[in-house]
């Protein structure tokens, strides 16, 4: 297993390639991956062309690192996740964000993706940030259950903060810090998680 792959021996994520293009490009035709997310709708192949040349392979050179969900170290793509840093010099911060394609839902595949994300993100040898934001648009329950199971601490409403598809969107924004365990969160509102 290289640097760039995490497992947990159950779920593998590995840096998507082009060998995932179809795959990819399948599963972002579901209508609730393009609903939650600022992808284009509809996803093309293009689009799956453009996400590994313009965004996963250069990523990887600036702490801005993609990995696809696989159910065996040569399992086909079943999701992505990936990490953003702030973009701001001094800060340590990084944004998680991540889709699960709807037969892999339900398993909690996505909070275990998450938890091994974190610990690569957190890790001083790997890519040492010190806060990783969660940000979903307002609705997304799903989502938010899997932040809140992999330790995220709600934070609060964000007006208008995603703009989607040409369209000002509000979120949800959630936050863990290196220091915080990787334990369900209950402080949460209800009816969010």
């Amino acid at each position: 297993m290289d640097s760039s792959t995490l497992s947990n021996g159950s779920l593998w994520l590995s840096p998507p390639t082009v060998h995932d293009i179809d795959t990819i490009t399948a599963c972002c035709q579901e209508p609730s991956i393009g609903h939650w997310t600022s992808m284009p709708v509809p996803y093309t192949r293009e689009h799956a062309e453009s996400f590994i040349t313009d965004i996963v392979i250069p990523g990887w050179l600036v702490r801005s690192p993609t990995w696809a969900l696989r159910p065996a170290a040569d399992g086909p793509v079943i999701g992505m996740i990936g990490l953003s840093p702030s973009g701001r010099p001094t800060d340590d911060t990084a944004e998680v964000g991540f889709w699960l394609a709807p037969a892999a839902r339900g398993r909690g595949l996505m909070t275990r993706a998450l938890n091994l994300v974190c610990a690569a993100g957190f890790d001083p040898d790997r890519f040492a940030f010190g806060r990783i934001e969660w940000r979903a648009i307002v609705g997304n329950r799903s989502s938010a259950a899997v932040a809140r199971r992999a330790g995220f601490r709600y934070e609060g409403l964000l007006r208008g903060a995603l703009v989607q598809r040409g369209t000002r969107r509000d979120t949800w924004i959630a936050a863990r810090l290196a220091t915080d365990p990787a334990d369900t969160v209950d402080d949460w509102p209800g009816g969010i998680a």
